[in-house]
């Protein structure tokens, strides 16, 4: 029953984390106006704005106008679903599960925005750092001295990098990997960084050799931040001691 609710609360996340990336990237606000088809501008109802529900039931389609809905918006709703579900299984009722609820809501929207606009919005980011910093001094899910030598040690050589390569990683870049700190500390916000980069390279050189990119090409690197992140956060242990050669 509980994982059943803390699916559904995924679901329901998931549909205002799509509002969040269609409008913060756009810099409007994701409370007012209420939610309307980016086609027509038609106000949608109650039943038009059922997680996952509407839009099958819609056949993927506007019902005022009849323009396609984008697939981002059930992939949304999915993915936030099952990330929920997965964290309540890793962590269950701790300190930790709403934290790491946080962290992962953020990861979703900005490897979103990320991928269609090319940005991870400071909104997003100094949100998650509000909600995350609040449950971290009210209920201690990790040791805030680790969490702030994260933010410290993460936003300070990845600033380092952006400073040297402007155009390999950007000021977004900086800031998520600076909330990565937050929610995991430094040692294990040092991993999930490692790992992304080695994945990053990865996909990089394999786009490169199979020619459909080249060096000179935009490759959007918060979804690797948030792969790396999601990678650590639920195989961290493990992960160290792979790192720290056993």
């Amino acid at each position: 029953m509980i994982l059943a609710l803390v699916s559904l609360l995924g679901l329901v996340v998931g549909s205002f984390l799509n509002v969040a990336i269609y409008r913060l990237p756009r810099g409007e606000s994701v409370v007012y106006p209420g939610s309307h088809c980016p086609a027509c501008g038609a106000p949608l109802g109650p039943e038009e704005l059922i997680p996952l529900v509407s839009f099958l039931v819609q056949g993927g389609r506007c019902r005022h106008c009849g323009a396609p809905i984008s697939r981002r918006y059930p992939v949304v709703e999915l993915v936030s679903a099952a990330a929920f579900a997965a964290c309540y299984l890793r962590f269950g009722l701790s300190a930790a599960l709403p934290f790491n609820l946080v962290f992962l809501a953020l990861l979703i929207t900005v490897s979103a925005t990320d991928l269609e606009h090319r940005i991870i919005p400071n909104a997003a980011v100094a949100t998650a750092f509000v909600l995350g910093g609040a449950l971290l001094l009210a209920t201690r899910p990790l040791d805030p001295a680790a969490a702030g030598w994260g933010v410290l040690a993460l936003g300070g050589f990845t600033l380092a990098v952006h400073l040297l390569r402007p155009d390999g990683l950007g000021l977004g870049d900086v800031k998520l990997a600076a909330a990565m700190g937050l929610f995991l500390g430094w040692h294990l916000g040092l991993v999930a960084l490692f790992l992304s980069m080695f994945l990053g390279a990865l996909v990089g050189v394999g786009l490169v050799v199979t020619r459909r990119k080249t060096f000179r090409d935009y490759l959007a690197f918060g979804p690797f931040l948030a792969a790396g992140s999601v990678l650590t956060l639920f195989f961290g242990p493990q992960l160290l001691a792979l790192v720290a050669g056993g």
